[in-house]
Protein backbone atom coordinates (compact mmCIF):
# COMPACT_ATOMS: atom_id res chain seq x y z
CA UNK A 1 0.00 0.00 0.00
CA UNK A 2 1.34 3.74 -0.48
CA UNK A 3 -0.07 7.22 -0.07
CA UNK A 4 0.57 10.01 -2.60
CA UNK A 5 3.52 11.06 -0.68
CA UNK A 6 5.08 7.79 -0.37
CA UNK A 7 6.77 5.16 -3.35
CA UNK A 8 4.55 1.98 -4.05
CA UNK A 9 6.94 -0.55 -3.29
CA UNK A 10 7.41 -4.33 -3.06
CA UNK A 11 7.02 -7.16 -0.73
CA UNK A 12 9.55 -7.15 1.57
CA UNK A 13 10.82 -4.27 0.73
CA UNK A 14 12.74 -5.73 -2.32
CA UNK A 15 13.55 -2.93 -4.83
CA UNK A 16 14.79 -3.23 -8.78
CA UNK A 17 18.57 -3.89 -9.20
CA UNK A 18 21.24 -1.03 -8.94
CA UNK A 19 23.00 -0.49 -11.67
CA UNK A 20 26.46 2.16 -12.01
CA UNK A 21 27.27 3.35 -15.31
CA UNK A 22 30.51 1.53 -16.06
CA UNK A 23 28.21 -1.88 -16.11
CA UNK A 24 25.82 -0.38 -18.10
CA UNK A 25 28.58 0.27 -20.87
CA UNK A 26 29.49 -2.71 -20.64
CA UNK A 27 26.18 -4.58 -21.36
CA UNK A 28 26.17 -2.22 -24.06
CA UNK A 29 29.09 -2.99 -25.33
CA UNK A 30 28.75 -6.90 -25.41
CA UNK A 31 25.34 -7.66 -25.31
CA UNK A 32 25.44 -8.94 -28.97
CA UNK A 33 28.34 -11.49 -28.12
CA UNK A 34 27.74 -15.02 -28.64
CA UNK A 35 23.92 -14.75 -29.84
CA UNK A 36 22.18 -15.63 -32.73
CA UNK A 37 20.03 -12.97 -33.93
CA UNK A 38 19.03 -14.35 -37.37
CA UNK A 39 16.42 -16.58 -35.46
CA UNK A 40 13.25 -15.24 -34.55
CA UNK A 41 9.99 -17.05 -32.87
CA UNK A 42 7.33 -18.63 -35.04
CA UNK A 43 4.29 -16.39 -36.36
CA UNK A 44 1.00 -18.09 -36.95
CA UNK A 45 0.33 -18.67 -40.67
CA UNK A 46 -3.33 -18.89 -40.18
CA UNK A 47 -5.39 -16.27 -38.06
CA UNK A 48 -9.16 -16.78 -36.89
CA UNK A 49 -9.91 -13.04 -36.94
CA UNK A 50 -13.76 -13.70 -38.39
CA UNK A 51 -14.42 -16.18 -35.57
CA UNK A 52 -12.81 -13.89 -33.49
CA UNK A 53 -14.79 -11.07 -34.21
CA UNK A 54 -17.84 -12.86 -34.58
CA UNK A 55 -17.55 -14.76 -31.21
CA UNK A 56 -19.68 -13.66 -27.75
CA UNK A 57 -20.00 -17.40 -26.49
CA UNK A 58 -16.86 -19.38 -26.85
CA UNK A 59 -13.74 -18.83 -23.85
CA UNK A 60 -10.39 -17.80 -26.45
CA UNK A 61 -7.14 -15.98 -25.54
CA UNK A 62 -4.58 -14.76 -28.28
CA UNK A 63 -1.78 -14.22 -28.18
CA UNK A 64 -0.86 -10.89 -30.36
CA UNK A 65 2.82 -10.58 -28.45
CA UNK A 66 4.39 -9.54 -26.08
CA UNK A 67 2.37 -9.37 -23.02
CA UNK A 68 -0.36 -8.44 -25.24
CA UNK A 69 -3.29 -11.10 -25.02
CA UNK A 70 -6.47 -10.84 -26.19
CA UNK A 71 -9.10 -12.94 -24.33
CA UNK A 72 -12.95 -13.75 -24.56
CA UNK A 73 -14.55 -14.66 -21.66
CA UNK A 74 -18.23 -15.04 -20.66
CA UNK A 75 -18.78 -12.57 -23.41
CA UNK A 76 -15.99 -10.01 -22.73
CA UNK A 77 -13.37 -9.32 -25.27
CA UNK A 78 -10.46 -8.46 -22.72
CA UNK A 79 -6.85 -7.24 -24.23
CA UNK A 80 -4.06 -7.03 -21.88
CA UNK A 81 -1.43 -4.37 -21.50
CA UNK A 82 -1.80 -3.53 -25.67
CA UNK A 83 1.09 -2.62 -26.79
CA UNK A 84 1.45 -2.59 -30.58
CA UNK A 85 4.60 -0.39 -31.73
CA UNK A 86 6.36 -0.69 -34.44
CA UNK A 87 9.21 0.44 -32.10
CA UNK A 88 10.45 0.24 -27.80
CA UNK A 89 13.11 2.88 -27.99
CA UNK A 90 15.99 2.48 -30.12
CA UNK A 91 14.59 -1.39 -31.04
CA UNK A 92 12.71 -2.61 -33.92
CA UNK A 93 9.65 -4.73 -33.10
CA UNK A 94 10.93 -8.55 -34.15
CA UNK A 95 7.28 -9.94 -35.36
CA UNK A 96 4.31 -8.01 -36.27
CA UNK A 97 1.31 -8.13 -33.85
CA UNK A 98 -0.52 -11.54 -33.78
CA UNK A 99 -3.61 -9.37 -34.60
CA UNK A 100 -3.26 -6.14 -36.09
CA UNK A 101 -5.26 -3.33 -34.46
CA UNK A 102 -7.74 -2.68 -37.17
CA UNK A 103 -8.81 -6.29 -37.16
CA UNK A 104 -9.37 -6.45 -33.49
CA UNK A 105 -13.10 -6.52 -32.33
CA UNK A 106 -14.51 -4.16 -30.18
CA UNK A 107 -13.20 -4.52 -26.77
CA UNK A 108 -14.80 -4.12 -23.54
CA UNK A 109 -11.93 -4.44 -21.50
CA UNK A 110 -8.51 -2.63 -21.10
CA UNK A 111 -6.22 -4.70 -18.14
CA UNK A 112 -3.05 -2.90 -17.17
CA UNK A 113 -0.11 -4.19 -15.18
CA UNK A 114 1.78 -1.06 -14.86
CA UNK A 115 3.34 2.03 -16.31
CA UNK A 116 6.24 0.96 -18.75
CA UNK A 117 6.24 1.87 -22.00
CA UNK A 118 6.24 -1.63 -23.15
CA UNK A 119 3.37 -2.55 -20.83
CA UNK A 120 1.24 1.00 -21.23
CA UNK A 121 0.74 2.65 -24.79
CA UNK A 122 -1.65 5.35 -25.15
CA UNK A 123 -1.33 5.52 -28.85
CA UNK A 124 -2.60 1.81 -28.83
CA UNK A 125 -5.51 2.80 -26.28
CA UNK A 126 -6.58 5.42 -28.69
CA UNK A 127 -7.48 3.35 -31.49
CA UNK A 128 -9.19 0.20 -29.35
CA UNK A 129 -12.74 -0.15 -30.57
CA UNK A 130 -15.37 0.50 -28.84
CA UNK A 131 -15.59 2.16 -25.28
CA UNK A 132 -13.88 0.04 -23.20
CA UNK A 133 -13.32 0.32 -19.17
CA UNK A 134 -9.62 0.54 -18.44
CA UNK A 135 -8.55 -1.43 -15.20
CA UNK A 136 -5.36 0.14 -13.73
CA UNK A 137 -2.53 -0.08 -10.91
CA UNK A 138 -2.93 3.03 -8.21
CA UNK A 139 -1.28 5.80 -9.30
CA UNK A 140 -2.29 5.88 -12.83
CA UNK A 141 -5.83 6.76 -12.75
CA UNK A 142 -4.54 10.93 -13.03
CA UNK A 143 -2.81 9.88 -16.05
CA UNK A 144 -5.24 8.08 -18.21
CA UNK A 145 -7.40 11.22 -17.31
CA UNK A 146 -5.11 13.55 -18.26
CA UNK A 147 -4.71 11.66 -21.99
CA UNK A 148 -9.02 11.61 -22.35
CA UNK A 149 -9.63 8.98 -21.08
CA UNK A 150 -12.44 8.56 -18.41
CA UNK A 151 -13.85 4.77 -17.79
CA UNK A 152 -10.80 4.17 -15.71
CA UNK A 153 -10.72 2.14 -12.60
CA UNK A 154 -8.01 2.30 -10.01
CA UNK A 155 -6.59 -1.19 -7.79
CA UNK A 156 -4.24 -1.84 -5.22
CA UNK A 157 -2.59 -5.30 -4.55
CA UNK A 158 -5.86 -7.64 -3.71
CA UNK A 159 -8.60 -5.16 -5.10
CA UNK A 160 -11.36 -6.65 -6.81
CA UNK A 161 -14.13 -5.37 -9.28
CA UNK A 162 -17.24 -7.76 -9.44
CA UNK A 163 -18.45 -7.38 -13.21
CA UNK A 164 -21.73 -9.34 -15.23
CA UNK A 165 -20.32 -12.74 -14.68
CA UNK A 166 -16.61 -12.28 -13.93
CA UNK A 167 -14.93 -10.89 -11.35
CA UNK A 168 -11.31 -9.15 -12.15
CA UNK A 169 -8.35 -9.03 -9.04
CA UNK A 170 -5.18 -7.03 -8.94
CA UNK A 171 -2.72 -9.15 -7.13
CA UNK A 172 0.85 -8.36 -6.41
CA UNK A 173 3.95 -8.16 -8.83
CA UNK A 174 7.77 -7.51 -7.72
CA UNK A 175 8.60 -5.38 -10.27
CA UNK A 176 8.80 -1.22 -10.20
CA UNK A 177 7.45 2.06 -12.31
CA UNK A 178 8.48 4.75 -14.04
CA UNK A 179 7.57 6.80 -17.30
CA UNK A 180 9.78 10.10 -16.88
CA UNK A 181 12.55 11.02 -14.67
CA UNK A 182 10.30 12.34 -11.45
CA UNK A 183 7.48 9.84 -11.23
CA UNK A 184 9.64 6.36 -10.31
CA UNK A 185 7.29 3.25 -8.25
CA UNK A 186 4.31 6.86 -8.10
CA UNK A 187 2.66 4.51 -9.77
CA UNK A 188 1.78 0.50 -8.54
CA UNK A 189 2.43 -2.62 -10.92
CA UNK A 190 0.73 -5.83 -10.55
CA UNK A 191 -0.80 -8.64 -12.38
CA UNK A 192 -4.85 -9.44 -12.94
CA UNK A 193 -6.62 -12.83 -12.21
CA UNK A 194 -9.75 -12.89 -14.85
CA UNK A 195 -11.74 -15.47 -12.85
CA UNK A 196 -15.59 -16.67 -14.26
CA UNK A 197 -17.53 -19.88 -12.82
CA UNK A 198 -16.16 -21.61 -15.65
CA UNK A 199 -12.81 -20.48 -16.28
CA UNK A 200 -9.91 -18.47 -14.03
CA UNK A 201 -7.14 -16.78 -15.90
CA UNK A 202 -3.77 -14.70 -14.48
CA UNK A 203 -2.29 -12.64 -16.65
CA UNK A 204 1.54 -12.43 -14.15
CA UNK A 205 2.41 -8.90 -15.83
CA UNK A 206 5.99 -8.17 -15.06
CA UNK A 207 7.72 -9.67 -12.19
CA UNK A 208 10.74 -10.95 -10.81
CA UNK A 209 10.59 -14.11 -8.81
CA UNK A 210 8.98 -14.03 -5.06
CA UNK A 211 6.90 -15.33 -2.60
CA UNK A 212 3.63 -13.56 -3.71
CA UNK A 213 3.46 -16.95 -5.97
CA UNK A 214 2.50 -19.10 -3.22
CA UNK A 215 0.09 -16.74 -1.34
CA UNK A 216 -1.67 -16.37 -5.00
CA UNK A 217 -1.91 -19.92 -5.68
CA UNK A 218 -3.48 -20.83 -2.05
CA UNK A 219 -6.51 -17.63 -3.09
CA UNK A 220 -7.38 -18.76 -6.22
CA UNK A 221 -7.86 -21.60 -8.57
CA UNK A 222 -5.90 -21.03 -11.70
CA UNK A 223 -6.48 -22.49 -14.91
CA UNK A 224 -3.88 -20.71 -17.00
CA UNK A 225 -1.36 -18.66 -16.37
CA UNK A 226 0.14 -16.18 -18.63
CA UNK A 227 3.99 -16.10 -17.31
CA UNK A 228 6.79 -13.77 -18.60
CA UNK A 229 9.78 -15.87 -19.33
CA UNK A 230 12.41 -12.98 -20.61
CA UNK A 231 14.26 -10.10 -20.48
CA UNK A 232 15.80 -11.72 -17.85
CA UNK A 233 19.74 -11.31 -18.83
CA UNK A 234 21.86 -9.91 -17.17
CA UNK A 235 20.95 -11.39 -13.79
CA UNK A 236 22.53 -8.39 -12.27
CA UNK A 237 20.56 -5.94 -14.56
CA UNK A 238 17.37 -7.61 -14.64
CA UNK A 239 17.11 -10.97 -11.74
CA UNK A 240 14.72 -9.19 -9.04
CA UNK A 241 12.06 -7.78 -11.77
CA UNK A 242 12.17 -10.00 -14.13
CA UNK A 243 11.52 -13.73 -14.37
CA UNK A 244 13.83 -16.40 -16.05
CA UNK A 245 12.51 -19.41 -17.79
CA UNK A 246 13.22 -21.90 -14.72
CA UNK A 247 11.97 -19.84 -12.47
CA UNK A 248 8.72 -19.06 -14.34
CA UNK A 249 8.42 -22.78 -13.96
CA UNK A 250 9.00 -23.08 -10.48
CA UNK A 251 6.41 -20.03 -9.96
CA UNK A 252 4.05 -21.92 -12.25
CA UNK A 253 4.34 -24.89 -9.58
CA UNK A 254 4.24 -22.49 -6.62
CA UNK A 255 1.01 -21.50 -7.98
CA UNK A 256 -0.69 -25.17 -8.80
CA UNK A 257 -1.99 -23.73 -12.19
CA UNK A 258 -3.18 -26.23 -14.72
CA UNK A 259 -1.75 -24.69 -18.06
CA UNK A 260 1.35 -22.67 -17.95
CA UNK A 261 1.05 -20.05 -21.43
CA UNK A 262 5.03 -18.48 -22.02
CA UNK A 263 4.89 -14.23 -23.13
CA UNK A 264 7.30 -11.57 -22.51
CA UNK A 265 9.91 -12.65 -24.92
CA UNK A 266 10.76 -12.53 -28.67
CA UNK A 267 8.25 -9.49 -29.46
CA UNK A 268 11.13 -6.95 -28.42
CA UNK A 269 14.90 -7.53 -27.91
CA UNK A 270 14.91 -5.31 -24.18
CA UNK A 271 17.75 -7.44 -22.67
CA UNK A 272 20.68 -10.22 -23.63
CA UNK A 273 18.59 -12.74 -24.15
CA UNK A 274 16.59 -13.75 -27.09
CA UNK A 275 13.24 -14.83 -27.69
CA UNK A 276 14.59 -18.55 -28.97
CA UNK A 277 17.03 -18.88 -25.85
CA UNK A 278 14.14 -18.16 -23.25
CA UNK A 279 11.94 -20.65 -25.05
CA UNK A 280 14.88 -23.26 -25.03
CA UNK A 281 14.97 -22.77 -21.85
CA UNK A 282 12.06 -23.06 -21.09
CA UNK A 283 11.10 -26.33 -22.56
CA UNK A 284 14.41 -28.00 -21.38
CA UNK A 285 13.15 -26.83 -17.31
CA UNK A 286 9.97 -28.49 -18.29
CA UNK A 287 11.38 -31.86 -19.60
CA UNK A 288 14.26 -31.60 -16.30
CA UNK A 289 10.95 -31.61 -13.94
CA UNK A 290 9.30 -34.04 -15.62
CA UNK A 291 6.48 -32.16 -16.42
CA UNK A 292 3.67 -33.11 -18.74
CA UNK A 293 3.81 -31.43 -22.18
CA UNK A 294 0.05 -31.00 -21.95
CA UNK A 295 0.30 -28.05 -19.37
CA UNK A 296 2.51 -25.78 -21.56
CA UNK A 297 1.11 -24.60 -24.51
CA UNK A 298 3.38 -22.56 -26.11
CA UNK A 299 1.54 -20.08 -29.11
CA UNK A 300 2.25 -18.93 -31.80
CA UNK A 301 2.29 -15.36 -32.50
CA UNK A 302 -1.44 -14.70 -33.40
CA UNK A 303 -2.07 -18.27 -32.69
CA UNK A 304 -5.78 -18.94 -30.91
CA UNK A 305 -6.51 -21.23 -28.31
CA UNK A 306 -10.52 -22.34 -27.98
CA UNK A 307 -11.46 -23.77 -24.51
CA UNK A 308 -14.76 -24.27 -25.44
Amino acid sequence: MSNLREPFRNLDNIEKNKVNLRQLLHYFRYRNLGKDLTKSISVALKKNIDQLQQNRSYTTYTWIGHSTFFIQLNGFNIITDPVFAKRMGVEKRLVPPGIQLYELPTVDLVLISHAHYDHLEFSTLRKLKGEPAFYVPSGLKNLFMRKGFTNVHEANWWDHFQLQGITLHFVPAQHWSRRNLFDKNKAHWGGWIIQSKQKTFYFVGDTGYFRGFKEIGKRFSIDTVFMPIGDYEPEWLSGLQHINPEKAVQAFLDLNAKQFVPMHYGTYRLSMDTGPEALDRLQKEWQCRNLSPEFLDVLKIGETCYLD
